[in-house]
């Protein structure tokens, strides 16, 4: 439920959202905390809730987003640090960031306007998990699932390609073997020359991004990355030289024309429903920026 940005929610309204909300959540966080306390691995849970590293209990939280105003009894009725309570509601206030806090905000919000502006490249076919296992890789994955090809078959489907990997929290894996291969460089650094909207990673990462926004974003903007995370995530372990039969996950196998084609189509299906969520992002975070750091300027 998408709220206008200057609404005013009855308790009865915003409890009932929050509540629904709340349910939705743990139809998944609740059979991923039995999954971790019985010890199995999965290569695309794991990924969603141990690789990001939101804690579930806040993932499960419902906020609004700056501007509605929450109709409250007490001020313990909606207790967080950077809401406001004042003439019975509690809104969200841009002036209670920290000057401190601020720059890394604003360096997520160019980011992800610098990807925006940048043409996508639908040619890298996922080689970034080969990558990782390219002669003396390590097998990520070896307690969750098997690997379909041989290392030599491996090998060969990276040496038959070129790789142009851009963004660096996948490059950083590379095995030592695979790493001169790319025709980039990416680096922590350099992140806003290099990340493209193209990029199954930089898609993935729009969950990271909005968390690390939060409470200022709405939940709703969240939870629809960490859909967009989870149904990315799953394309790029399709793709990867691992067997996901029995997680019912076909392979797209990128080692035929065929299976290249079908990665293709998916991948510019995700870009393309990734731009409006980055889109909204950049907008957000713009608007809170905007009255935190004229209030930090006042301050200064």
């Amino acid at each position: 439920m998408h709220q206008n940005n200057n609404a005013t929610l009855p308790i009865c309204q915003w409890q009932k959202t929050a509540n629904q909300y709340t349910q939705k959540v743990k139809a998944w966080t609740e059979p991923y905390r039995q999954q971790k306390s019985s010890g199995h691995k999965h290569p695309v849970h794991d990924f969603l809730f141990s690789y990001y590293s939101y804690p579930m209990g806040k993932l499960e939280t419902w906020h609004p987003g700056l501007g509605p105003r929450l109709e409250t009894t007490s001020p313990k009725t909606f207790n967080h640090k950077y809401y406001t309570h004042r003439n019975g509601f509690a809104f969200l206030n841009p002036t209670l960031i920290p000057p401190s806090r601020i720059p890394r905000l604003r360096w997520i919000q160019r980011l992800l306007q610098s990807t925006l502006e940048r043409p996508p490249n639908f040619a890298c076919f996922g080689l970034h998990e080969w990558a990782m296992l390219y002669k003396d890789g390590d097998i990520r994955h070896r307690e969750s699932a098997p690997l379909r090809l041989t290392q030599e078959e491996t090998n060969q489907v990276i040496e038959a390609r070129t790789i142009r990997c851009s963004h660096y929290d996948a490059y950083r894996f590379f095995s030592p073997s695979a790493t001169n291969l790319n025709k980039l460089n990416p680096t922590e650094n350099n992140r806003h020359e290099y990340e493209q909207p193209g990029c199954l990673h930089t898609n993935m990462d729009l969950y990271k991004w909005c968390y690390k926004a939060m409470p200022w974003i709405s939940s709703d903007t969240l939870w629809e990355c960490f859909l967009l995370a989870k149904d990315t995530r799953q394309l790029d372990m399709r793709a990867s030289p691992y067997d996901l039969s029995q997680y019912q996950l076909k392979p797209v196998k990128i080692e035929t024309k065929q299976g290249r084609e079908e990665y293709e189509n998916l991948q510019r299906e995700l870009s393309n429903r990734a731009a409006p969520i980055r889109k909204n992002l950049i907008n957000k975070l713009d608007e809170v920026l905007n009255i935190a750091e004229g209030i930090a300027n006042t301050i200064e």
